[in-house]
């Protein structure tokens, strides 16, 4: 009873959240874009001015929203729970890791469902990646792979990620010039800004009362044969799509689609970087996202870590180009190196953690 009743409010919530994203595309967001949280991520570190590509640069009040909606709901129901301490440096590094995994996709695992959504099959490639990035991860999890437990924190630790962006937001409308705003690409599409916060708000809000993860989702599918958070994202994929379909914004194929690139073997290796990654960290970006507002240091540090590796990647030219790899798309040679010891380090950090340390107790 207790499994059909949250696979039912999983579904609910899945259902609001796929038309929420296409509805804030048909209000300005960049298409097959609704929600990203790698996506917008990336474009508040460029209107922070922590990397310079002009195209993506915007406080996406969304992210604000997903943290503020976490925070409120957890505190109105009592469990907001100020705790952390677990590996935060491993967490930080791994964070950063897992973007620009995403990053060389063009997307997190929340918008690789809105992507397949709208017909985009490089997306089906990416979540095959990113199922076997879950698998090898759900592996280490099986032999003893743990970044350390949790502890109890002050209520201020446990706030500070909140206050952050609630201070964020105040100063992008009080004193925009500080930051940077894109005046053309993804950045410069955006729905308004009271109706993106709005939105980041009850979507947090769903994610939050659901623990919704797509990464937990496999996880829990692989170690213990149970479904039930994968319903989320199967109702977010079919009412996406319905969305799509009655707005004419359904393209099926692997190229012409927006903001994506068809570099089959970069987007296979960069979600399978994103899944392992966020298997070993506990929950994808989302899922951080809201653990972050609930509390979770731990998660804070994690998404200082996302925002970190957006910078790196375009600092640096790691992350994919938008467009046909025949007109010279995708990953440059140092994305490409970047993808591939991202993997490496990740399982070496699992070995370790699995294996190495489980010896020495």
């Amino acid at each position: 009873m207790k499994i059909a009743k949250e696979k039912r409010n999983l579904a609910i919530a899945g259902a609001l959240i796929g038309i929420i994203a296409v509805v804030l595309v048909l209000l300005g967001n960049p298409k097959n874009m609704g929600f990203c949280i790698a996506c917008f991520v990336r474009d508040i570190a460029g209107g922070l001015k922590f990397h310079s590509a002009g195209v993506v640069q915007y406080v996406r009040p969304e992210i604000i929203g997903l943290v503020l909606g976490s925070f409120l709901i957890s505190v109105l129901t009592k469990e907001f729970n100020a705790r952390g301490g677990s590996s935060p440096v491993l967490r930080f590094c791994i964070g950063a890791m897992v973007m620009i995994g995403c990053l060389a996709f063009l997307g997190c695992p929340f918008r690789m469902i809105l992507r397949l959504s709208a017909g985009d099959l490089n997306a089906l490639i990416g979540l095959l990646g990113f199922a076997s990035g879950v698998g090898a991860g759900s592996f280490f999890l099986s032999k003893g792979f743990s970044l350390g437990r949790t502890r109890a924190q002050a209520p201020l630790e446990g706030c500070a990620i909140s206050l952050v962006n609630i201070i964020l937001f105040v100063l992008v409308i009080a004193v925009p010039s500080l930051f940077a705003f894109s005046t053309s690409g993804p950045g410069s599409m955006h729905a308004p800004m009271v109706v993106s916060l709005c939105a980041g708000l009850v979507v947090g809000l769903l994610a939050q009362r659901t623990r919704m993860c797509m990464a937990g989702g496999f996880r829990d599918l692989y170690l213990l044969k149970d479904g039930t958070l994968i319903c989320g994202f199967i109702a977010i994929f079919v009412f996406a799509l319905i969305m799509n379909l009655a707005t004419g914004s359904f393209k099926l194929g692997f190229t012409g689609q927006p903001v994506a690139h068809n570099a089959h073997i970069w987007n296979f290796l960069g979600m399978a970087v994103c899944g392992l990654g966020c298997t070993m960290l506990g929950g994808c970006p989302l899922r951080q996202l809201i653990l972050a507002g609930e509390g979770n240091s731990d998660s804070a540090i994690t998404v200082l870590g996302l925002l970190t590796g957006a910078a790196i990647s375009h600092n640096f030219g790691l992350a994919g180009a938008a467009g046909a790899v025949a007109d010279g798309a995708g990953l440059k040679t140092q994305g490409k190196v970047a993808v591939i010891l991202c993997l490496l380090i990740l399982v070496a950090i699992a070995c370790i953690k699995t294996f190495a340390e489980k010896k020495e107790d």
